[in-house]
């Protein structure tokens, strides 16, 4: 009897097969109008923009219900607290290795000394970023049905977190209330496995386009930057976070990335950490074992404030465009690009491309040309696939640590191989 193809390997085989597809059209049918019009920006396009919506339909309704369900599920309005200062401190204090990583790799390694300045330099207009009292400003929604409406991640934590509280304090009727809210989460986790089960299709559309527009070609003149930003996360993936799981979480890193990788496909083909948190939330919860009571708070916060992946980019190009430009930069520089990293990915959102906004912000501020982002936008959309792995990996590994000292991570589940894999999904019907 042969062995049913678990979902995860389904996603697995279809984000293959459609960079294989988008490659093989990028390099013999990059012009033919039938094979773009129909198929790159038509099929490939309507059903992966459809996919990401889906993913992002769920994520405001979920993070309510779940982020209700627990704060009342801890009941205790101290304990909140600690598990919120705890997390805000690891997402800033992973963040700050991220980058201080990438920066001495990168000046070891220096990138972009010997980079030929006409290789396909875009024209890059930077947003204009906010100043940092407005972040903080920001946090608190003037309008929370706006907020709702536009998925700001930090203005609804805000309000759901202060409404959940109120509903502590209410006795009974906060009660009730918490219950529709624990009925309305778990009908919200089945509309996830719904989505879920359509992944492989839009995971091979969204593949199939991407690479069908990118290639491969782009990489060759940009192979040291984009080789040094690869290096970079992957020892901030396997070093940094395994060890902060084996000594913090007491978990075995081996075992914990089999468990992240559905996750860790949908950041990488969706490459938002937003569109992620759906699958984020059912990973830790099901499959590694973490109560709601800390995920729900700690997941849709690291999802907008910590970038970990982000940071190391920024680390990175902060060096190869210096070298590129022939500008030294001092320590005072680096301190400064340190910091503006963290707090930049506590300002901007968990969405694609961000992270050009954030690294024009960082440019502006060490005086570096901020059209040098123009050299690195060819590959930026691969590396942005990349990073938001790292992001939610970080974000799990935080999750797992806030657990372990709040107790509330099950290592029966965590050990158990078959624990939480989302099943085929069958839909009921009537028999005749």
């Amino acid at each position: 009897m042969s062995k049913k193809i678990s979902l995860t390997n389904k996603i697995l085989i279809a984000m293959g097969l459609g960079l294989i597809l988008g490659s093989l059209i990028n390099i013999f049918t990059p012009e033919q109008p039938i094979i773009q019009t129909y198929f790159v920006n038509g099929l490939f396009h309507v059903i992966g923009s459809a996919f990401i919506n889906s993913l992002k339909m769920l994520v405001v309704p979920l993070v309510t219900f779940s982020l209700i369900c627990g704060v009342c599920g801890i009941g205790d309005i101290n304990a909140l607290g600690r598990i919120g200062l705890k997390s805000f401190l690891l997402y800033v204090f992973t963040t700050g290795l991220a980058v201080s990583l990438a920066l001495t790799i990168a000046i070891a390694l220096a990138p972009g000394k010997d980079f030929a300045q006409q290789h396909h330099a875009t024209e890059f207009v930077a947003n204009v970023s906010p100043p940092i009292t407005d972040v903080f400003i920001n946090i608190i929604p003037s309008n929370p049905i706006a907020a709702f409406a536009q998925g700001n991640m930090l203005q609804i934590i805000f309000f759901v977190i202060l409404f959940a509280i109120a509903m502590l304090m209410t006795g009974d009727i906060g009660k009730q209330l918490a219950k529709t809210a624990e009925k309305l989460n778990e009908v919200m986790m089945q509309v996830v496995t719904l989505v879920m089960d359509v992944a492989p299709v839009g995971v091979f559309c969204l593949m199939a386009k991407t690479f069908s527009e990118q290639g491969f070609a782009l990489i060759v003149p940009m192979i040291g930057y984009f080789s040094v930003v690869i290096l970079c996360l992957l020892l901030h993936a396997l070093g940094t976070f395994s060890i902060l799981l084996t000594l913090f979480a007491k978990l075995n890193p081996v075992a914990f990335y089999k468990k992240m990788r559905p996750a860790q496909i949908f950041a990488f083909s969706t490459a938002s950490s937003n569109a992620t948190i759906p699958v984020t939330l059912h990973v830790l919860e099901k499959r590694i074992g973490v109560n709601n009571t800390t995920a729900a708070f700690t997941v849709p916060l690291g999802a907008t404030i910590n970038m970990d992946g982000t940071a190391i980019m920024q680390g990175v190009a902060t060096v190869f465009i210096a070298n590129v430009y022939q500008i030294d930069l001092g320590l005072s520089q680096y301190i400064t690009i340190i910091g503006m990293s963290i707090l930049a990915s506590i300002g901007t959102a968990g969405v694609p491309g961000v992270g050009l906004i954030m690294l024009a912000m960082v440019f502006n501020q060490v005086g570096l040309p901020v059209e040098g982002i123009g050299l690195i936008l060819g590959v930026d959309r691969l590396l942005d696939m990349l990073r938001t792995v790292i992001n939610i990996t970080g974000d799990a590994t935080v999750t797992c640590i806030v657990a372990r000292g709040e107790n509330t991570i099950d290592d029966a589940v965590f050990n158990d191989p078959e624990s939480g894999i989302i099943p085929e999904l069958h839909l009921p019907h009537k028999s005749s």
